[in-house]
Parts: structure tokens; C-alpha cells; sequence
């Protein structure tokens, strides 16, 4: 068993996929140039798309003044994960239940969905190189600017609006699925989940000739200012996704997902087998500890059509119903809870000169701070924070928050048992 502190800062890690926002307009580079991470050089016109904070095995973050990585001081210090925690998860060779990211969103990401924990055994057994983690991955997207995504099914009768009134869209399927579709807005729940995964798949697999030429047709109407007054709402969306991914079978995703815009503090929770994209924005994002995605639809990496129809839960709904709610715990501390036991997030704002006081948790948490400065102080020690900074905290540690010359806002992930 190595020496640590309970407390100690590590090096994150960053992911430069091509629809991160570009220098200095991403979260991502101001914070990985706060981490003071060894080699990072930031670049104006490169795209700094995700902050990783965790174990995975793909980007394991780093522990300063130590040749180790995470994952490797929590296999030689167990205590820091805690016995509870380790008797519920899978906490092998330092493994965490999850992993805390930031994102920076530019341009789309792709239609995708998460598989659940059998599923992503199934494809992770079949496909290793393509599903690396028999994991699951639900997860939570919390904002940090304003932010844009599409989340889940929208309303069965809403997405009838589109297909009524939009014909570059109804071309795409067959007229006899499209009169079933219009016909079972008032039939029972199980009906209606059928009818829309016969029609979502039709359009997922529709020819894509088609599509390019469906979507020329439709664009060339919006800009001439031929919208329907139904379409107004996401003519700009669809113009947008066909500008950065043209000819994309997923720009008519804009037609059937709930297209969300979101102002800092509100979050979404995704659960296996939700469809969803983020489309632009900066976000907090907690997961369980997985990078398993299944994809369809704009983006240029493989696409897995057939299963991620299979997956899917085809529930149809208003998007409220994938928000999380955050409970003030403390006047300074706001906790967002998802549906899942795999982490819980925690929005800590701290005044300028004062101090938050958390009682010891559990199990192990990961904590940046995102605004302000100041420290965090345990009972053997303390660590400067500025934007930028990471730090873990060991289970069952209390640790107190000061805030320097101005407010001090921090984001801290943790997993309890």
C-alpha cells in the first residue's frame, strides 16, 4: 500500500473529436489549461471536445507527483473506493462506478442510444473491438451555458403534426406503415410502441439516394420560406444538422425526437435505450463508468442501425419526463440524483470568502471546480482550487470548500453504497 492523502488532485484527460467546440469558445480548453496538464498546448482553431475525470481504461486520468495513474493508487489504496462500494460494483484494479466528464459541443454528435448492462455484455462478447466495455452507460447531462439536444421520442400525436404536414419526410416510408402510424395516436401503449419501431426503423433504413434527395427538396423549401407553420419551431435545427452532416438520414431524427433547450442548472437523464444527440452547448456529464455507443445517424464513425433499433425502449413522451429535478440539500449545495445507483452529482456554489462544509460520504467522488477560486481543506490538509482544478476525495472524508475573492462553483460526481 503506497502513502496518499484522502484528498489529492489528478490530471484529467482530453478528447479533441471534431465536433468539440474550437479554443477558446470550449469549457474543455479553458479547464484542461486550469488542470495544468503536462503537455497540453492550446491551440486557437483546434476542437477540444471532452474532459475525461475517472478510471476508464481508454483515458485514465493521471495523480499528480505520481508515476501511477488513478485506477493504479486506488487498487494499492482500496480504502479510498470503501468496502461498501466495493461489495456493490465492480471496483477490480481500481475501477470506479463512474466516470465525470465535461463536454464542449460545436457540431452534433450522433444519434445514438446506450445499451443495458445484459445488452452490452451480448455486443461487448460479440464485438470487443467495436463495444469495449461489457458495461452500461446511463447517464446525465447537466448544463453549463445554454444547451440544445434532442432527447427521447417526442408525443405520438406531435410527431403525426410532422408526418401529416411534412412530405419530404413521410416520403421516406411506406404509405401503408404512414396509415398505420396516423392511426394509432388513441390506441393502447404496447400499439403504439410497435407502430412507432416499424416506422422508425423504415426511415432509419430507407435508401439513401432517397434521403439525399428528400432533404435537398426539404432544404431548398425552407430556405425559399416555404415552411409550414408547424415547422417553425425546427426549421433552423434542420438546416443546421444538414449544413454539418449533409444528406444525413439523422436531420429527419428532428422530426421524431424531442429537441430540448436547456439554460445552466437544468440537467437530463438518458437511460438505456433512450435515442438522443447533443447539438450544442457545454455540459457536465456523469456515467456509469462505460464508453459502449450505439450510433445511426449523423456522425462519420460506424453506424450500428440494426441494433440500436433493437434496443430501444420507444417510449414517447414530452422531454420534461427525462429531466432531473436537483434538490437543495443545502442553501450552497444542490444535489441531482438520477434514477440509477451507479453516481449522484452535486452543484456547490460558494461565496466569496466563506465555506461549504460536506459531511464524509461513502464512497470515493471527483470534484472540479468551474468558476472562482479558492480551496478545499480535510482534516490532514488542504489543495488551491481554480478553475480547472480536479481533485478526488477518498470515502467516508469530510471536507470543507472555501471560496477566495470571488464565488467559487464546483461540480462534484460521487457513488455511494
Amino acid at each position: 500500500m503506497s502513502t496518499i492523502d484522502p484528498v489529492f488532485r489528478i490530471i484529467p484527460t482530453t478528447q479533441n473529436y471534431d465536433w468539440g467546440k474550437k479554443g477558446s469558445d470550449s469549457k474543455v480548453a479553458e479547464f484542461a489549461s486550469g488542470a495544468r496538464i503536462p503537455g497540453f498546448t492550446f491551440n486557437e482553431s483546434a476542437p477540444y471536445a471532452e474532459l475525461w475525470m475517472g478510471t476508464h481504461v481508454k483515458s485514465p486520468s493521471g495523480v499528480v507527483d505520481k508515476e501511477q495513474n488513478l485506477a493504479q493508487i486506488l487498487a494499492m489504496n482500496p480504502s479510498l473506493i470503501g468496502d461498501s462500494v466495493s461489495r456493490r460494483f465492480d471496483t477490480t484494479n481500481g475501477n470506479l462506478p463512474f466516470l465525470f466528464k465535461v463536454l464542449a459541443i460545436g457540431k452534433a454528435l450522433s444519434i445514438q442510444t446506450h445499451p443495458d448492462k445484459k445488452t452490452s455484455e451480448q455486443l461487448h462478447a460479440q464485438q470487443p473491438k467495436v463495444y469495449t466495455d461489457p458495461n452500461h452507460k446511463p447517464e446525465m447531462a447537466l448544463a453549463l451555458t445554454d444547451f440544445k439536444a434532442l432527447c427521447g421520442f417526442m408525443l405520438i400525436p406531435r410527431i403525426a403534426e410532422y408526418v401529416k404536414d411534412v412530405p419530404e419526410f413521410n416520403a421516406l416510408i411506406d404509405p401503408s406503415t404512414v396509415t398505420e402510424f396516423l392511426n394509432c395516436t388513441h390506441s393502447s401503449e404496447l400499439e403504439q410502441k410497435a407502430v412507432l419501431k416499424k416506422f422508425f426503423s423504415e426511415l432509419m433504413t430507407a435508401d439513401v439516394t432517397k434521403i439525399a434527395t428528400q432533404l435537398q427538396t426539404l432544404v431548398a423549401r425552407y430556405r425559399s420560406g416555404g415552411q409550414k407553420r408547424v415547422e417553425e419551431g425546427i426549421k433552423d435545427l434542420v438546416l443546421t444538422l444538414n449544413e454539418q452532416y449533409p444528406g444525413d438520414v439523422g436531420v429527419f431524427c428532428a422530426f421524431m425526437l424531442n429537441y430540448v433547450r436547456m439554460t445552466p442548472g437544468q440537467a437530463i437523464f438518458l437511460g438505456a435505450g433512450e435515442p438522443h444527440a447533443y447539438v450544442q452547448g457545454d455540459i457536465m456529464e456523469c456515467m456509469a463508468n462505460s464508453d459502449n455507443v450505439i450510433r445511426a445517424g449523423l456522425t462519420p464513425k460506424p453506424k450500428d442501425i440494426p441494433n440500436l433499433v433493437s434496443v430501444l425502449t420507444y417510449m414517447a413522451s414530452d422531454w420534461d419526463k427525462h429531466m432531473v429535478k436537483p434538490v437543495d440539500i443545502t442553501p450552497r449545495t444542490r444535489k441531482y440524483d438520477p434514477p440509477i445507483p451507479d453516481f449522484t452529482v452535486l452543484q456547490v456554489h460558494t461565496p466569496k470568502g466563506e465555506t461549504e462544509s460536506h459531511e464524509a460520504i461513502q464512497g470515493p467522488s471527483i470534484a472540479i471546480a468551474t468558476e472562482g477560486s479558492g480551496r478545499v481543506s480535510w482534516g490532514g490538509g488542504d489543495l488551491d482550487l481554480q478553475a480547472g482544478s480536479v481533485i478526488f476525495v477518498g470515502a467516508e472524508t469530510k471536507i470543507d470548500i472555501t471560496a477566495g475573492d470571488s464565488n467559487l462553483v464546483v461540480y462534484r460526481a460521487y457513488v455511494t453504497a
